[in-house]
């Protein structure tokens, strides 16, 4: 409760009180010139900022989020960029034969709630395309039942393996080829760097988060979000083409170990705790 939290802060005493999201950033008591705090809140999508009035700094866990910050008047001095750090999680592949799946197939892996944002339709009309492929989808959700049906009126059901929710991902990764991403609405893109972790080469739609943290062609591959074909055409390129797979995939790794590891991100939260605390 606000009380609770209130009498909490009061007894700590902190430099920084540091709120995630809407419901506790608004049940935070005013910081300055009430209380003798910095107050920072994080924002992890376009939230509408009237709930971070009383903030004094704000970040967003993309560079997309921190320029809507701006756009809807926040001062962009105490808007910053600071990135989800990903584990680095490893395991040996999955065994194909776990998911009878051929040794020699192409091998695809998506992950994500079934939910239209995620279009995962879009991919099956892409698997389509590329019919010696197989793919493990990861997840569950309301469109379940949907998708199976698109599945088999594509007459890709046989090669898509519905996985339902796993917590063994670092294994699935270990076993693709591709990891692919389609989502239509993406707005943070960490399954993008969860691949990059794992060095497995990502082919992406390009929405908000994995369009801002891709370098088309150069640590991933990006195509127009809801475009079958084009996505079929990139797999396709990604599987085929002589070294570009392991090219992109050794780009996304650097680009991961650069800015999306643990230690770098804390490194970034620590430094700007300091300065806000100054």
């Amino acid at each position: 409760t606000p009380f609770a939290l209130k009498k909490e802060i009061k007894s700590f005493s902190p430099d920084i009180v540091f709120t995630w999201m809407n419901r506790a950033t608004d049940k935070c008591p005013q910081g300055r010139p009430k209380g003798n705090f910095v107050h920072v809140g994080r924002l992890g999508g376009y939230y509408n900022l009237k709930y971070y009035q009383a903030c004094d700094h704000l970040i967003g866990n993309t560079e997309d989020i921190v320029e809507y910050l701006a756009k809807e008047g926040w001062p962009e001095d105490r808007a910053h960029y600071l990135p989800n750090f990903v584990s680095e999680e490893k395991a040996p592949p999955a065994p194909r034969e776990s998911f009878f799946t051929p040794q020699r197939a192409p091998l695809l892996f998506a992950m994500g709630r079934f939910h239209e944002n995620k279009a995962f339709d879009t991919l099956f009309r892409a698997l389509f395309m590329i019919p010696d492929a197989y793919l493990l989808l990861a997840g569950d959700g309301p469109l379940r039942d949907d998708l199976e049906k698109l599945a088999e009126s594509l007459a890709v059901k046989s090669r898509v393996r519905f996985l339902g929710w796993r917590d063994d991902t670092a294994a699935l990764f270990a076993a693709c080829d591709v990891f692919i991403c389609p989502s239509r609405f993406e707005p943070l893109g960490n399954v993008v760097v969860e691949a990059w972790a794992q060095g497995v080469p990502v082919v992406a739609a390009d929405s908000l988060g994995p369009g801002a943290l891709i370098e088309h062609m150069e640590s991933g591959v990006l195509t127009p979000v809801d475009d079958p074909k084009s996505m079929a055409a990139a797999i396709k390129y990604v599987l085929e083409e002589p070294g570009f797979a392991d090219q992109i995939a050794k780009a996304g790794r650097k680009a991961y170990e650069e800015s999306f590891t643990e230690k770098a991100v804390i490194a970034r939260y620590l430094d700007f705790f300091r300065k806000a605390a100054s």
